[in-house]
């Protein structure tokens, strides 16, 4: 018997995976959305920015997204996709294989976050990354921004937008010169040394302490962490072609450089807001549905030429037997 083969995988079963196979499943065609329920959103208490839906908790989206395409026949599988093989073959953990005609990889990314006690619990809840996400709900309150990486200033001159109150932990960061005035003539307070802990009471973020002791009292506190797209390989062990800064390089349409794979969302960028990554990968189902179309006009046209000419042939041959019987008669 032969194996069922998919018109199109997704892989990651977030907002921008399910958009996509809403759009597959309305187009009739036969989808699989493959997702582990690992979502990147989910110590999140809030979603913001998606239209009509700002303020719901991020797991709701995907539950309610999962009934709609449903509907439409998509395939939900609960599992995690170890490896895409040439073929367009998608291994699962659990061992099971996915034959797919296009894949859409719609996976994220993975955020690293420094070793800090404290930011790793309190990550998502009042240990922020995005204040476009999560300004509003900590406006007018006394903020931190902690000093990692590069970015790390312009992380903080953009938090200033929602407070007054802001204090830039320089921690491991070395700031240059102009960036300290930078900082200094928006009123932005430099707090020199490196970060100890994250203080907690009563389950809320109450300040940060430095490693000589000082406590500097904040109720929240964002970072700019290191994004790596997740999981890792799954797009570069296809050959993938990737962007200096290692997440895989696509077209308009979210096409890769490998044959029949496409990818959308914060696996591409890792700046895309939820309603941003939808949007894309909305825009990658209808690229792979139209490529899905061209091929099956391109397989019409071999099997019409396949049966046409055997048709052809034998129609042709009957007419000449038809027409040597006829002469032997005396017609």
């Amino acid at each position: 018997m032969e194996a069922m083969v998919y018109d199109v995988v997704v892989v990651g079963g977030g907002a921008a995976g399910l958009s996509a196979a809403l759009v597959l499943g309305r187009a009739r065609r036969r989808v699989a959305v493959v997702d582990a329920g690992a979502p990147r959103n989910a110590p999140a208490v809030h979603m913001q920015g998606f239209l009509s839906r700002d303020g719901m908790p991020p797991g709701d989206l995907p539950a309610a997204g999962r009934m709609e395409v449903a509907g439409y026949g998509v395939e939900l599988i609960e599992d995690r996709v170890v490896g895409i093989e040439p073929g367009l073959h998608v291994r699962l953990a659990g061992g099971g294989v996915l034959n797919a005609r296009r894949i859409l990889v719609t996976t994220g990314v993975r955020d690293e976050l420094p070793g800090i006690p404290g930011v790793r619990e309190r990550w998502g809840r009042d240990l922020l990354h995005c204040p476009y996400c999560h300004g509003w709900e900590v406006r007018d309150e006394p903020l931190g921004v902690l000093g990692t990486q590069a970015g790390s200033v312009q992380h903080a001159q953009l938090v200033r937008q929602w407070s007054d109150d802001v204090v830039f932990f320089a921690h491991t960061y070395d700031l240059t010169s102009a960036e300290r005035l930078h900082l200094e003539a928006r009123g932005i307070q430099i707090v020199r040394g490196e970060v100890a802990r994250l203080v907690v009471e009563a389950d809320r973020l109450t300040g940060v302490q430095l490693a000589d002791g000082r406590l500097i009292p904040r109720a929240a506190v964002v970072i700019r962490p290191s994004n790596v797209p997740h999981p890792d390989g799954l797009l570069t062990g296809l050959g993938c072609e990737v962007d200096d800064a290692g997440f895989v390089a696509v077209d308009a349409t979210g096409r890769t450089s490998a044959y029949g794979v496409w990818a959308a969302g914060n696996v591409v960028d890792p700046r895309a807001q939820v309603i941003a990554s939808a949007g894309a990968a909305i825009a990658a189902a209808i690229a792979i549905n139209a490529d899905l179309v061209q091929e099956d006009v391109e397989r019409a046209v071999d099997d019409h030429h396949s049966t046409g000419g055997c048709f052809s042939a034998a129609l042709e041959a009957g007419l000449t037997a038809a027409v040597l019987g006829d002469r032997r008669h005396g017609f």
